[in-house]
């Protein structure tokens, strides 16, 4: 499927980037794709047999070495869709771990989906032999550390703490073979663009880079133009497509009324997501509807990250049926769909979105 590196792919100082727009064949089964076997056969264990359309879509590009800009809605079933190709392509190069010398990174906007990106990658890395780790803030660097000079092939991460680990040279980016950027959108949103195209900057020229994004827009363009070359991309969804069977409604109420309405809609069968303005009102909002009987649980700021996941995964499982979230969360996307139950275990997880019963913003 080619070398790594494609010196003869990189335009000249001042030449445009080209974006290509393929079609491609239908793909009835991840067995129709030229992965891994090792791969296929794991899928297959766990019942993962029909790619979703970005999966079919985007992998064959992947695989041939070409750069990819995926466009396609949170829960279109992107991991895949970068993950096999990049293990694939790993196993082909065959080449060993280097201490502090990772082959390839994937960079994602918040530390939760960086767990849950690295929950799909690890099994699926595992059955090639090799090794994944996670680099985030909100923790500590010796884990990081230690990671880091044991040698991994694959790094899942936060851009800022990325690049301190750079910045302090506890890693060295000169043996990427493949970079990918999911959410690439919501790592604008958050201010990361500088610390991603710091890191991609650091990464061998000519070197393959995968781009996830629901939008083309707050400076994702420009990193396509200045770190893709003739990429190819794959839309499988409008940026406006419409949520299917949702209405809204809104409810003018007192404020000495409010507690007493959330309870009765929460109460109601089915999931709730409640968003609050603050994280204050996301803790008082939880305990006053656990004290009125309805299961509850909280997602803020103020909560550490074991909280955190402890709490979703009671939501998704059913533990609890009702998650009170502030605003900030909310922009965060913690709350990832999928489409199809099917590809579940192997995509993000922690929330159904669509099977909330109501959004209420309070």
């Amino acid at each position: 499927m080619g070398a790594h590196r494609r010196p003869w792919l990189i335009p000249p100082p001042g030449a445009p980037t080209m974006s290509i727009t393929t079609s491609f064949s239908p793909v009835s089964s991840f067995d129709d794709l030229d992965l891994h076997k090792s791969l296929k056969n794991h899928l297959v264990e766990q019942g993962i047999l029909v790619p979703f359309p970005i999966q079919a879509a985007a992998i064959p590009d992947a695989l041939a070495g070409r750069d990819v800009l995926g466009r396609g809605r949170t829960g279109s079933g992107k991991t895949l869709a970068f993950s096999l190709p990049l293990l694939t392509r790993l196993a082909e190069s065959n080449k060993p771990r280097k201490a502090n010398k990772p082959r390839a990174l994937i960079l994602v906007p918040t530390r939760e989906l960086a767990n849950q990106v690295n929950e799909v990658i690890m099994p699926l890395a595992r059955s090639l032999r090799m090794f994944t780790t996670t680099i985030y803030g909100g923790v500590g660097y010796g884990g990081q550390l230690n990671a880091l000079r044991k040698g991994v092939d694959i790094v899942v991460a936060c851009p800022g703490r990325l690049v301190d680990h750079m910045e302090s040279r506890n890693v060295d980016f000169s043996e990427v073979e493949i970079t990918v950027l999911d959410e690439a959108d919501h790592m604008a949103e958050l201010g990361f663009l500088q610390h991603v195209e710091q890191i991609l900057a650091a990464t061998p020229r000519g070197t393959q880079r995968l781009l996830f994004s629901a939008t083309l827009d707050r400076g994702i363009d420009r990193l396509v133009d200045r770190f893709l070359v003739n990429a190819v991309t794959h839309e499988v969804d409008p940026v406006d497509s419409p949520v299917d069977a949702m209405a809204h409604h809104v409810l003018h109420i007192d404020n000495a009324d409010r507690v007493g309405i959330l309870k009765n809609l929460c109460a109601a069968p089915g999931k709730t997501l409640v968003f609050t303005r603050t994280k204050h009102g996301a803790a008082r909002l939880t305990e006053q509807l656990m004290k009125a009987g309805v299961p509850s649980v909280e997602l803020h700021g103020n909560l550490s990250q074991s909280a955190r996941a402890r709490n979703l995964a009671a939501f998704s499982s059913g533990r609890a049926d009702t998650c009170y979230a502030s605003r900030p969360i909310y922009r965060a996307r913690y709350f990832l769909p999928y489409r199809d139950r099917a590809q579940s275990q192997c995509d993000l997880r922690y929330c159904d979105i669509q099977q909330h019963h109501h959004y209420v913003y309070s």
